[in-house]
């Protein structure tokens, strides 16, 4: 049989239509270069000193106990008076101790009941061991002996225990101070029944004083401890002291939305009396923030941070921020951007890494 000579083997037909498909597909593969977006940019100018930010407060003790009498009764006397300075040790108030006293009393009759009893145990142990030793008596009467000392003596012990604890009974119906310092409030006046751990003289201790101050949330982030203020008496300002923030309360107050902080005073003049009234001013510095437009901040996840143009290739680099605060029309930053740098303040939102953007005086190109 011939075969035709225009015909051509299936082999070499297929193997030329499998190339032409493989190219193909090769082509619909390579993925299409991102389009050039355009964009509006700023250039980071260098930061500026900042103001100096003002704000009031008052004067309270560094340290501040409420001391309380750890048992109930009749309050008899109360030395302590608001603004008289107390010192170390020294009593503040009483309790009517008589209830105190009688079981101090039973407590020592008891125990000098068991001490008795004990000694009458010993002796009876004694007469029995060396009965023994003679054989005269039989072990069973001195072991008995021996376990009625051994119980005589736990009597004792528990009676000791008891009058120990009476003794701090009476001990407890006197209140003193533990610490000198001055008188700022007092919970209860002679003849009161008080309850125990009611608050009879509040005392604030000569440790130190603080400078507290209410401050609005931006300026609280930028507060962060150690900072350095000067405060002033409001009545007369040419009075200073230098301080540091020492503690920044970690929640808002629920009415005014605001932010205690607390300033340690170094060596404050006499006249920072507790309760004065007193002016803070916060140095701020002058290379630590730079202002950017709120617009041009983006959340990716837990982070926030800006696009950043690099200027010889016009691509797009994702830098994160360390944001001081954010309002409504400009942010602060203290890390992530420095200042020429070139960021992408509208259309941030639909960039991605290594996206090629056109700037501003590009259209003609």
């Amino acid at each position: 049989m011939m075969r035709d000579s225009n015909s051509r083997p299936p082999l070499q037909v297929a193997v030329p239509v499998a190339l032409a498909l493989w190219c193909t597909a090769c082509q619909a593969e390579v993925e299409a270069p991102a389009p050039v977006r355009p964009a509006r940019v700023i250039v980071v100018e260098p930061a500026t000193k900042s103001a100096d930010v003002g704000f009031a407060g008052h004067i309270e003790p560094q340290d501040q106990a409420s001391l309380a009498f750890r048992l109930g009764g009749r309050l008899v006397e109360r030395p302590a008076r608001v603004a008289v300075s107390v010192g170390d040790g020294e009593v503040v108030a009483r309790l009517d101790p008589e209830n105190e006293l009688n079981e101090l009393r039973s407590a020592r009759a008891a125990l000098a009941a068991a001490q008795g009893a004990l000694g009458q145990a010993d002796n009876q142990y004694q007469r029995q061991r060396h009965l023994l030793e003679r054989g005269i008596t039989t072990r069973a009467d001195f072991e008995a002996a021996e376990q009625a000392r051994k119980a005589a003596q736990a009597r004792v012990d528990a009676a000791q225990a008891h009058a120990r604890t009476a003794e701090d009974g009476v001990g407890f119906t006197t209140l003193k101070a533990d610490a000198p310092g001055v008188v700022t409030a007092v919970g209860a006046e002679p003849g009161e029944v008080v309850a125990a751990g009611r608050m009879i003289v509040q005392l604030a201790r000569r440790d130190g004083r603080d400078a507290v101050f209410e401050v609005p949330a931006d300026l609280a982030r930028v507060a962060a401890p150690g900072v350095e203020v000067i405060v002033g008496l409001v009545s007369d300002p040419g009075v200073k002291a230098h301080g540091r923030v020492r503690e920044i309360a970690p929640q808002a107050d629920p009415v005014t939305r605001t932010f205690a902080i607390r300033v340690g005073l170094t060596d404050p003049p006499q006249s920072f009396r507790l309760g004065t009234a007193v002016s803070g001013t916060l140095r701020r510095s002058a290379d630590t923030a730079l202002a950017i437009p709120s617009t041009a901040l983006v959340r990716r996840g837990q982070d926030i941070g800006v696009w950043a143009v690099d200027p010889s290739t016009t691509k797009v680099i994702w830098r994160t921020l360390d944001v001081i605060s954010a309002g409504p029309a400009t942010a602060l930053v203290a890390k992530g951007i420095a200042a020429g740098d070139i960021v992408v303040t509208a259309g941030a939102n639909l960039l991605h890494e290594g996206q090629s953007v056109k700037l501003p005086g590009m259209e003609s190109q």
